[in-house]
């Protein structure tokens, strides 16, 4: 699709959404209903075409990660959604205490929203649904790396939703481009800094308001008091995960010195025992991740940092998982965000030399925290900031729908999920409707304060002073 009919398109959507710009509560809970019916109809398919895509995916790791979150953030926006849609009361100042104020939550208008090919399905319906659940018209371009899967997602949706309510684009980077500059009403993109940055140039030439959901270096810091093999347990769910291509997983560890090698062992017993099948562990999505994958390990290693496998090989398999220790500071690794099944391992000698690294870098989407002593753990949620975190675990509190999902400086701006995601997709419109004081039409709003003044608008300013 060129720009031109790119251009076409928007316009009709608009107009579309002009027709009903507020749609009941029925309307919406309905259009969200047929994405879970379409989830439900195609779910083998789907399972096929991600795991085409990537190569190796297991059908239970789209299930349970993609498509059941699907379905889980419909059921928990019905639930919500009329709460959510009333008018909000807000206090007036003793002067205009006979008026009323509320704030009208209004849908944006027409959203485009752009997901990435890591979780392509989740990452493109889930706010998808946040964006129906405020009223608005959607306008999906997927990533064009999940080839297979951003077709059949297109196909799966012209199937269920008119083009008007709901439509999705396909194509290569250069649509991509030209997607982000369209004069939307909202912009909601997924994906890497680096290209986020590039969204957020192309709306700001339309003042589009924008979500970017980033991603970052997230670590995850271990306490004297924790245990290494819960630790590791957990750690390498994280990080292998789809294969390690998670924005949220654990990116680096910072641990004491000495309990480095009892967690390195800790670690490929875990990995070992989760994920030596090797139809349980995703593959790179393409051979460009691979190449960039070795690229990071090799430039390390060069450097002098310690490799080790936390797998064994496979002629199966294009990249083996590894962690690594010693790793300079000038190793690649250390400054991008890795974004696969590669573990640097960090010691530091205290909390306090944890938080500084910590704080040394940009800000990441997730941190995460082992541990028992609490005070310990009150300091680092204090003195470091994240877009989310989690104690003793990794990757569940982006599971839960009433917590606000999304990052802080390079890892993102704006927030979803529940509650969060309809706002983002809202504009909360300040209503003021004016009443006379105690039916006093002289005494109504700004006909106290009219000129010419005397000395009743002294007597207001001082009261309104106090």
């Amino acid at each position: 699709m060129n720009l031109v009919m790119l251009n076409l398109h928007l316009e009709e959507l608009k107009k579309a959404y002009h027709h009903e710009p507020y749609p009941s509560f029925e309307v919406r809970k309905e259009r969200i209903l047929r994405i879970v019916a379409m989830i439900n109809k195609y779910e083998e398919n789907i399972c096929k075409v991600v795991s085409a895509d990537f190569g190796v995916r297991h059908t239970v790791e789209t299930r349970l990660i993609e498509l059941n979150s699907v379905k889980q953030a419909a059921k928990h926006t019905i639930k919500h959604l009329k709460a959510w849609m009333k008018p909000q009361a807000v206090e007036l100042p003793f002067q205009l205490r006979s008026s009323k104020a509320w704030l009208q939550p209004q849908a944006r208008g027409v959203v485009g929203i752009m997901s990435p090919w890591n979780y392509p399905i989740l990452l493109a319906l889930a706010p998808a649904i946040s964006a129906i659940a405020a009223g608005n018209r959607v306008w999906l371009k997927p990533s064009e790396r999940s080839l297979r899967t951003s077709g059949y997602l297109s196909t799966m949706v012209a199937e269920y939703f008119h083009p008007l309510e709901f439509s999705v684009t396909t194509g290569d980077a250069t649509v991509a481009s030209d997607f982000s500059a369209l004069p939307f009403d909202h912009l909601f993109f997924t994906g890497s800094t680096a290209t986020g940055k590039k969204v957020m140039r192309a709306a700001s030439y339309n003042l589009t308001s924008i979500t970017l959901e980033l991603g970052g270096k997230s670590p995850a810091i271990v306490h004297s008091d924790a245990s290494l093999k819960e630790v590791a347990k957990k750690i390498i769910y994280g990080k292998l995960i789809n294969g390690g291509q998670t924005c949220i997983a654990p990116d680096y560890v910072l641990i004491k010195h000495e309990k480095i090698p009892a967690l390195e062992k800790e670690l490929q017993d875990a990995a070992r025992l989760m994920f030596s099948n090797e139809s349980l562990l995703t593959s790179p999505i393409d051979q460009a991740q691979t190449i960039r994958w070795m690229n990071l390990v090799n430039d390390a290693a060069n450097k002098g940092a310690q490799i080790k496998e936390l797998l064994a090989p496979s002629e199966s398999r294009s990249f083996t998982p590894v962690i690594m220790s010693q790793v300079p500071k000038n190793a690649l690794i250390m400054h991008e965000e890795i974004f696969g099944p590669i573990l640097p391992i960090i010691g530091i000698d205290s909390t306090e030399d944890a938080i500084n690294y910590v704080n040394s870098k940009d800000r990441p989407l997730a941190l995460y925290w082992f541990g028992k002593d609490k005070k310990v753990l009150k300091e680092i949620i204090t003195r470091t900031h994240a877009g989310g975190v989690c104690i003793n675990d990794t990757l569940l509190h982006a599971s839960v729908e009433n917590l606000p999902f999304g990052g802080i400086g390079a890892s993102g701006m704006g927030s979803y999920h529940g509650k969060a995601g309809f706002d983002a997709f809202s504009h909360q419109k300040p209503v003021l409707d004016v009443k006379p004081l105690w039916g006093i039409k002289k005494w109504m709003g700004t006909n106290l304060v009219h000129p010419p003044y005397g000395s009743s608008i002294e007597k207001i300013i001082r009261r309104m002073g106090k």
